[in-house]
């Protein structure tokens, strides 16, 4: 009896013999799941292509390049992201507030200013995904479980025509809606692991871009006050 009533219960049959109720919640389920790993995917290159970038930047910056120099190849290139973008914006800026002869706390304070901006919408360029991911670590456990109590209710409504209860009768329909919930769950886990982990990867990113941007505050305060001795 226990070999008969295993070998009936195939998940696949369990699926398609589910209720419509079921079925769509599965599919809404799978869906999620296959999105938040494209995401995952997505924003695995793009962290890593942003680490790169930023890396590669540095190097540049540190290794005595003029400044006027990465400016210009910073101009050049239509598809700059990352701490290229955000140094052509910031020295852009103290160099329009220079030419307009702007006092040089005011032109620091107006460099700061356009930075921070810059910072903010690079992240917010990087990060893009993360709050779906959020979204589906916390929502796809409950969708699971709406499919698997509607599931049980209908299993509970099946019994209530049959004269006999066996475990035969119980099981299928208790064992379809509990698919649901799996289901969920196998959406959510990866979902939930993967926003914990770009969160933390994001704030590294950031502290390092911050940390670039008071770098460069700073030698253009010194170049602002060694040019304005020199005008003295």
């Amino acid at each position: 009896m226990a070999t008969q009533l295993e070998s009936s219960l195939h998940i696949t049959d369990l699926i398609l013999q589910a209720s419509p109720v079921v079925q769509l919640v599965m599919l809404l389920l799978l869906l999620a799941s296959l999105y938040s790993w494209y995401l995952i995917a997505k924003l695995h290159m793009s962290y890593k292509k942003a680490q790169k970038g930023d890396e590669h930047f540095q190097k540049m910056f540190w290794s005595g390049a003029e400044l006027n120099t990465l400016y210009n190849n910073a101009q050049l290139n239509s598809k700059r992201e990352g701490l290229e973008d955000i140094f052509y914006q910031g020295l852009g800026e103290f160099l329009k507030l220079k030419k307009r002869h702007a006092e040089p706390h005011a032109s620091i304070e107006g460099t700061e200013r356009i930075l921070r901006v810059g910072l903010s919408r690079d992240q917010g360029r990087l990060e893009q995904g993360i709050g779906t991911l959020a979204s589906i670590g916390s929502v796809a456990p409950y969708v699971g479980l709406f499919g698997t109590v509607w599931g049980i209710m209908n299993a509970f409504i099946g019994l209530a025509k049959v004269d006999q209860v066996t475990l035969a009768t119980v099981a299928p329909g208790i064992a379809e809606a509990l698919i649901a919930t799996a289901i969920g769950l196998f959406a959510a886990i990866p979902a939930v692991l993967a926003f914990n982990h770009y969160t933390a990867k994001g704030e590294e990113v950031y502290s390092d871009r911050a940390l670039f941007s008071e770098e460069m505050v700073a030698l253009l305060q010194r170049q602002s006050v060694g040019s304005t001795q020199e005008t003295e």
